[in-house]
């Protein structure tokens, strides 16, 4: 079964010539912008296969000069499918990966326990699996160096020099441009050191860790100028929530406040992206810069919203002029003129426009995003968490509802990873006061309640894994609170309101398990029970997290599994963001707006997850609260329309269709 459908939506249709050049020629024209070399692959398992052959390759050339290869790699998800390629050489091929020398090119300090921390991970997904010796790991000691961390850095980097130097190093990219730890302000002279993490490097370490807390403060990283003395580099960044980094990375300034920047200056470097993560470089964002286009109606709505934007002119505003100027006069001579051009795709984006998200019932449905029958539809609204619905599409929820549609709403997963010990703990002071009020002290609750109030308080542990009876006390206050937001949007029936719960996510930790055909399954019953007419689904893969990513692919995998069925011929699936970012307007084909007054019925919504407010663990590197991301964002894109010509909207929500992938 597929499980990883997400990585092949292709909002647009990129033409193979935009990533793959035939010749020096056309490579030096698309990348004039691009200062590091970079290659870019239609699949994220592709740039990791080039990586892992040329590691076997290079490491099969020292073996029969009885040499050592030494391998550098960043912790976190980067090399993971690196070494899961190279472990399946090893078990299918017979690939010896006995002189391989591996260096984590960083470690969080101190550790205290043996299965965390980078070195712990490489041992359980790698070195365990293939015939390299325990001792060609060399784990930067953290746990016995509280003397002198300095002794600890020069013996790491002693030990790169005596085996010859580093044959080839894997690093990822953080958010800030942060290349192993070397955070904002690094210099290309930084020397293997002890770091005090920022806060998103500790955000971004949480995967390693189970909580936030436990993340330590400090860490010892090797520093650039060790990192820039390696034979290869490779820079490897694999999806859409990495695009922006990279295109700052590969085409902005060198700068020390963005490290990764300053591999514009060390020849044997490289960057290695998937589509998702090359989407903002120019030759894939702008072509028209950089190249004769393959012009569709996605790109050129793109090249045109962009010449608004650098005039300062609504669409039907544009002149020749303006076109012949900034590079786009393809486009006039494709269309004859630039009103033909503008008319176009003013027509084409107020389409878009409908206060109708499940069609308007005995229209004319010809120009609507939506069908107008059949009328009313089965809806389904999937929610990753128990609060996405409410933050992304609240307001298109709430029409849905009141437009007389069978709306049913189901939540992924429990989420109560993102709930604070102290909602727990208020909630159990209130049972206890409830026992005591009632004359019932010495009842079952009232112990339970009391030995769970002193777990939390007093005997819980930094980082430990959450307890069942915890998790079940979170899980029910998101829970009651969805129930809640539901019972405000107007659904009253609670057999319309599911909770999942997918396997996947109940693992008590921060780290999630892997996707599989229970999670799938899940799905496909409730969806084959319903069988929906619409499903709205979060496409909002730039969750740093991860968890919307996942329950997206366990949706698409049900979806792949049930798309020939009868019943599904009659349904459209839309995916939403606005927890994390926003569509862009060229991929928009349904925008909902709202009123003021719908606009503070969405916020009084999302209000109603209250352990999801100022006590939310996991509010990211945005220190906004959800309402408010969700409320600029829904403006943002209501004034990106009032710029472009079009009707002057409170805000506006915005969707794209997805089509299931033969």
């Amino acid at each position: 079964m597929r499980y990883n459908l997400s990585s092949k939506i292709a909002l647009t249709h990129i033409p193979e010539r935009y990533y793959k050049p035939t010749n020096a020629y056309e490579q030096s024209l698309l990348t004039r912008y691009e200062k590091i070399p970079t290659q870019i692959f239609p699949a994220a398992g592709d740039a990791a296969e080039v990586i892992a052959k040329a590691i076997v390759k290079e490491l099969k050339q020292a073996q029969s000069k009885s040499k050592s290869y030494v391998l550098a790699v960043s912790g976190g998800d980067t090399p993971s499918n690196v070494f899961e390629l190279l472990v399946k050489y090893h078990k299918e091929e017979g690939i010896s990966l006995s002189n391989l020398h591996i260096f984590p090119l960083y470690e969080f300090y101190p550790l205290t326990d043996v299965h965390q921390g980078v070195s712990a991970r490489i041992r359980e997904e790698f070195v365990a699996h293939v015939d390299m010796p325990n001792g060609n790991l060399h784990a930067i000691d953290t746990f016995s160096v509280s003397e002198s961390t300095e002794k600890e850095s020069r013996r790491y980097e002693q030990e790169i020099a005596d085996l010859g130097g580093i044959d080839l190093v894997i690093l990822g990219i953080g958010r800030e441009g942060t290349i192993a730890l070397n955070m904002p302000g690094a210099m290309s002279t930084s020397i293997t050191r002890l770091v005090t993490l920022d806060k998103t490097s500790r955000e971004e370490a949480m995967t390693t860790f189970n909580a936030l807390d436990a993340v330590p403060q400090t860490a010892i990283t090797a520093g650039l100028s060790v990192i820039f003395k390696a034979k290869k580099i490779y820079l490897l960044a694999l999806g859409e929530d990495k695009a922006k980094i990279i295109k700052e990375t590969v085409e902005g300034d060198c700068s020390v406040l963005l490290p990764a920047s300053q591999l514009q200056m060390i020849p044997q470097a490289k960057v290695l992206v998937d589509l998702q993560a090359a989407s903002q470089l120019t030759r894939i964002s702008h072509p028209w810069l950089v190249t004769s286009c393959d012009w569709d109606d996605k790109l050129i709505r793109r090249a045109i919203v962009w010449l608004c934007d650098l005039t300062g002119k609504p669409i039907l505003k544009l002149t020749n002029k303006d076109y012949a100027e900034h590079g786009l006069n393809e486009l006039i001579t494709k269309f004859g003129s630039a009103y033909n051009v503008n008319i176009k795709i003013f027509n084409d984006i107020q389409h878009t426009i409908t206060g109708w998200p499940g069609g308007k019932p005995n229209a004319d449905d010809s120009n609507r995003p939506e069908r107008a029958t059949p009328y009313p539809k089965r809806v389904i609204v999937f929610s990753p968490h128990p609060d996405d619905d409410v933050i992304s599409m609240g307001g298109t929820f709430r029409r849905l509802v009141v437009q007389g549609h069978d709306v049913h709403v189901a939540y992924q997963t429990s989420g109560n990873i993102a709930v604070g010990d102290e909602e727990v703990i208020r909630y159990v002071s209130y049972l206890r006061n409830v026992c005591e009020h009632l004359g019932q002290e010495d009842s079952p609750v009232m112990k339970r309640a009391l030995d769970i109030r002193n777990y939390l308080l007093n005997e819980k542990k930094e980082g430990s894994i959450e307890t069942p009876e915890v998790r079940f006390m979170k899980g029910t206050i998101r829970r009651e609170e969805a129930r809640t937001a539901c019972r405000f949007v107007g659904i009253e029936q609670d057999d319309h309101v599911h909770f999942l719960d997918l396997p996947f996510y109940e693992t008590g930790a921060i780290k999630k398990g892997d996707l599989t055909q229970a999670d799938v399954d899940i799905i496909k019953e409730l969806i084959c029970k319903v069988k929906p007419h619409q499903m709205f689904v979060a496409g909002d893969l730039a969750d740093p997290h991860g968890t919307h990513k996942v329950c997206l692919d366990a949706i698409l995998a049900a979806i792949d599994q049930v798309k020939h069925e009868e019943w599904y011929q009659e349904c459209k699936v839309w995916m939403y963001r606005g927890a994390w970012a926003e569509w862009e307007i060229d991929h928009i084909e349904m925008a909902v707006p709202m009123s003021p007054e719908e606009v503070r019925f969405k916020r009084n919504s999302i209000l109603k997850h209250q352990s999801q407010m100022e006590s939310a663990p996991f509010l990211g590197n945005d220190e906004r609260l959800f309402w408010q991301r969700a409320e600029e964002r829904n403006r943002a894109t209501a004034d990106l329309y009032s710029r472009l010509g079009l009707a002057s909207y409170e805000a506006i929500e915005a969707f794209v269709e997805y089509h299931p992938v033969d």
